[in-house]
């Protein structure tokens, strides 16, 4: 049980990782192919275990995050998501749960453009808000960038009082290659792929460089609609038509599922004829009067689904197996392909993981391999093809010395990663200032990958901690360094000084201390001297830090090369204490479980409240556990606390223990 509780635990980390690499920082890191795996895993131990449930888990969340530079939409109705089919069977069941509700249905599939969700707001014909979908509930207000994409009406045909669209903001084939282009012939880093050029694009701070990006826009939804005489999806298209939008032409409406099936298949094999990147097709009930009868799930409505294309795989060559070290040592073995086109896209290289994965598909130099880009954007070595092997393939060895500093390479036990073990070796010096600067840590804007190599290479830094010492004189010979640049670049190190405990901690790339543990450890010892004498019983002791990383920190701050980098950061002026909190503390290192239907409180209210004074807002109830807060419908939670004998609060006497304490 204790093994099923953290592998939920791991999982639910792992997607919200991949969640923020996409939504929020247009950096994907994991093919669709893996989300999906991760999620469905997921889902399938929450159905078995639902009093482990947490309100944030990832099965009812919608995206991403809400980025600081941005102020905040709320929405007037939530912007969910949709389930997925993968299958013609996954279809049929589609449209047997849909005839569960009616005998007579009919489907309108639209395709599924590659781009990202763009919420409009007009107040008399006018538009007046432009935001992304953030985490569903709350966006980021882009309307600057909005006003700047020329498929966007500024003003509708007729003056309706206030009318909210939605639709897919998203970035041409033909502007993302020029885009691209430039951007090479720049020396800057290239987009992985459209959705996240027009991502990149529709988040800038300077709407002046979304315009010269050549967005597009579709739209495909209006809220309300019942409101304005719309009964149906084929009516809503026709009036988003009308009044100046750009509704994508490719829609078709058909009677039965397996006409639905048919149209994907036909499309599967069309779907790099388009002018954009299309990933699927969304299917959705045409009557609205069904819509509403079939209702909704937690995050998605019972009306549509989206089918997934399948990955496009092609054949290639695996040429030769190189070795990346990254921040924490571990080396990773990438193949380099011989050059071929798959999803749109010529691709060259693709990521072997690690030597357990090299040896479970037998993948040696030489190999004649399939390759696909799962969910059209990282490329992936499915597997080798053993009827086209010579002989004169080659076995890949992991190095014994690394390639980066020749010192001695290790794996630990139990772990699948062979690792660097010099501290000072220049790629993890490397990898590890990226990840220092990097937003969640120190966010230091425009000290990119490119800039910190020019850095290292001129001896201007060996570390981290040397960025604090950099001056203007010695930025300004940097290749595409001007004056502005060179001054933004001062003012966002002198910046990042006041960050604080918790993102310095994560910033310091300690082994299985992530974003949130930094923040736990930096509320519970609230300095940096604290934290570096604590022992490893002390550490354990705390929520959410368990016996690996307790060990990990110990002997991370026992290193005398630690101590001298935390010293020179000291020196440099860096603030290592954590912001002291504005609320008592009455709920310091305790455990306390929300569970039932409260009346004055949103659940994500009354649990930053819990936070914020201290307390840790748990999923599941156990002897530990302080209190549950229980409203209206409480369940199995209750009952497991009655039979443990947890003290049980109502609504009502959980705000009289905060008012005597406030």
């Amino acid at each position: 049980m204790q093994d099923e509780f953290e592998r939920m635990r791991w999982l639910r980390e792992e997607i919200e990782a991949a969640n923020k690499q996409y939504y929020l920082l247009d950096q994907p890191t994991m093919t669709d192919a893996d989300y999906d795996a991760l999620m469905r895993e997921l889902l399938s131990l929450e159905a078995i275990h639902p009093d482990w449930v947490t309100p944030d888990s990832p099965t009812i969340r919608v995206g991403g995050e809400v980025a600081k530079e941005y102020s905040k939409v709320r929405h007037l109705e939530p912007l969910l998501s949709l389930d997925n089919a993968f299958s013609a069977e996954d279809l049929r069941e589609f449209d047997r749960r849909v005839r569960q509700v009616t005998s007579s249905v009919d489907y309108v599939v639209e395709l599924k453009i590659d781009g990202l969700t763009v919420a409009l707001t007009y107040e008399n014909g006018l538009l007046a808000v432009g935001a992304t979908r953030g985490d569903g509930e709350v966006g980021e207000d882009i309307t600057a960038n909005v006003k700047t994409v020329k498929s966007i009406p500024l003003r509708l045909k007729d003056e309706v009082p206030g009318l909210s669209v939605r639709g897919e903001g998203y970035m041409p084939k033909a502007s993302f290659a020029r885009l691209n282009q430039e951007r090479e012939e720049e020396g800057l880093s290239t987009f992985a792929n459209p959705r996240n050029a027009a991502a990149g694009s529709l988040r800038q701070l300077n709407s002046k460089i979304t315009a010269q990006r050549k967005l597009d826009y579709f739209a495909y939804q209006v809220l309300g609609a019942n409101e304005l005489g719309l009964h149906n999806q084929r009516e809503v298209l026709a009036f988003l038509k009308e009044q100046g939008f750009v509704v994508n032409p490719e829609y078709k409406i058909f009677q039965t599922i397996e006409e639905v099936i048919a149209y994907c298949e036909k499309m599967s094999s069309e779907r790099h004829g388009f002018s954009y990147d299309i990933d699927g097709l969304v299917i959705k009930v045409n009557d609205f009067a069904v819509q509403q009868e079939l209702g909704f799930t937690a995050k998605s409505p019972r009306s549509a689904i989206a089918y997934k294309f399948p990955a496009e795989q092609v054949e290639t060559v695996v040429e030769d197996i190189l070795i990346r070290v990254g921040r924490t040592g571990v080396l990773t073995p990438t193949a380099v392909l011989r050059p071929v086109l798959v999803a749109g896209s010529t691709v060259s290289r693709a990521t072997l993981h690690n030597l357990d994965n090299i040896r479970q598909k037998d993948i040696r130099i030489g190999d004649h391999v399939l390759l696909q880009k799962a969910g059209d954007v990282i490329p992936e070595v499915v597997r080798m093809l053993p009827e086209k092997r010579t002989g004169e393939e080659r076995i890949f060895v992991m190095p014994e010395y690394c390639p980066e500093c020749q010192s001695p390479v290790r794996q630990d036990e139990g772990e699948v990663a062979y690792r660097c073990q010099s501290i000072t070796c220049p790629a993890r010096q490397r990898e590890g200032i990226i990840h220092f600067v990097s937003r969640d840590a120190m966010a230091i804007d425009g000290l990119g990958p490119a800039v910190i190599q020019q850095l290292l290479d001129a001896n201007l830094i060996s570390d981290a901690a040397d960025l604090y010492s950099l001056t203007f004189e010695e930025l300004i010979p940097l290749e595409r360094m001007g004056k502005k640049s060179a001054e933004n670049l001062l003012k966002a190190i002198q910046e990042s000084k006041t960050r604080g405990l918790g993102p310095l901690l994560f910033a310091l790339g300690i082994r299985h201390t992530g974003e949130k543990a930094g923040k736990v450890l930096a509320q519970r010892f609230g300095s940096m001297e604290q934290l570096m004498h604590a022992s490893l019983e002390e550490l354990q002791e705390i929520p959410d830090i368990g016996p690996t990383m307790a060990e990990n920190l110990v002997y991370f701050f026992s290193l005398e090369s630690t101590k001298l980098f935390i010293e020179k950061l000291s020196r440099a002026g860096v603030d290592m204490t954590a912001e002291k909190a504005s609320k008592p503390q009455i709920f310091a290192g305790k455990s306390i479980v929300v569970t039932g239907s409260l009346e004055r409180w949103d659940r994500r209210e009354i649990e930053k409240v819990i936070e914020d004074h201290g307390g840790k807002a748990a999923s599941s109830v156990s002897k530990k556990t302080a209190f549950v807060i229980a409203g209206e419908k409480a369940g199995s939670k209750l009952t497991k606390a009655q039979e443990l004998g947890v003290q049980v609060l109502s609504e009502d006497q959980f705000e009289v223990l905060l008012k005597q304490q406030d």
